[in-house]
């Protein structure tokens, strides 16, 4: 949801053969990752689920709507006719260390299930204000999880798609993020003689919406810009002057053997024995030479 299920690979293991588990082999193709972010496949569907509810509800301008829908169409576009995929490149750009598996299981407290618990607790207090100034966050997020779980899955987009892709997602998602805090400092107040639980309703919703401004903030400009789209794109142009060196040479190497079987050809024919002259044609040579 931070781009760092995609910086950090593909999540899909390869199937093998032997006594390595599943897990096992999403914990290592991922790196580090997969116990991690493996937990989405679960999800997947309840995720969705929210995304027509959300929908149908209202709660989401239209044009978040539209949004994971152009985003989508333009990253199929940019990866036929700009970014290609080339065979054999590398689709992982970070290793999944302590510190990274931290920064991703922080994003995932703050960023999903904590705003889905304050929607969900929206709903229970009949706080439609509340509810309708987390959702777009939230919505656009679910629709991130989606989009990188299915780019992840299925390893046909390359490395810079890899990286615009959520990149444009938080970039989008930072709007809806400054609506919500500004809803939540600005905007609400407090009853002249407020309860302790409307006090901490609040106060969790401050809290929540200033936080997620600001991790999301510093992943945009501190982690996808300076460090996850540089490295995406170096290795992107690494693979394919690997893979326009690889076919140079193997068209280089065909053209050779080309010629050598040509030349083979020729030498071949210029071995073979001269016919024979028909009878009599000795004498028809003579008088041709004698009559010029």
């Amino acid at each position: 949801m931070s781009g760092a299920t995609l910086a950090a690979g593909p999540r899909m293991a390869k199937e093998r053969k032997g006594r390595l588990s599943a897990v096992d082999e999403n914990v290592s193709d991922f790196g580090g990752l997969g116990g991690v972010m493996g937990s989405f496949r679960v999800i997947e569907l309840q995720l969705m689920a929210f995304i027509v509810v959300f929908s149908a509800s209202g709660l989401v301008p239209l044009i978040d709507i539209l949004f994971p829908v152009v985003i989508s169409i333009y990253a199929v576009v940019i990866g036929k006719l700009v970014f290609p995929r080339y065979k054999n490149a590398e689709l992982s750009v970070f290793k999944g260390n302590r510190v990274f598996q931290a920064y991703v299981i922080f994003g995932t407290l703050v960023g999903l299930f904590l705003p889905l618990a304050y929607v969900l607790g929206g709903f229970a207090r009949n706080d439609q204000e509340a509810v309708r100034a987390a959702t777009p966050h939230l919505f656009l997020l679910s629709c991130q999880v989606l989009s990188e779980n299915l780019v992840s899955g299925l390893q046909i987009f390359s490395l810079p798609v890899r990286a615009l892709m959520p990149l444009m997602y938080n970039t989008r998602r930072l709007f809806a993020l400054v609506d919500w805090t500004e809803e939540m400092w600005i905007t609400r107040h407090l009853s002249a003689h407020p309860t302790l639980n409307e006090k901490a309703w609040l106060r969790f919703g401050q809290g929540l919406a200033a936080v997620n401004t600001i991790y999301y903030t510093i992943n945009l400009f501190g982690f996808l810009i300076p460090m996850f789209l540089p490295r995406a794109f170096e290795r992107y142009f690494e693979s394919r002057a690997a893979y326009m060196e690889e076919k140079a040479r193997m068209k280089a190497e065909a053209e050779a053997e080309a010629e050598r079987k040509k030349a083979e050809e020729i030498e071949r024919k210029s071995r073979l024995p001269t016919p024979a002259r028909p009878p009599g044609m000795e004498d028809y040579d003579a008088g041709d030479k004698k009559g010029q």
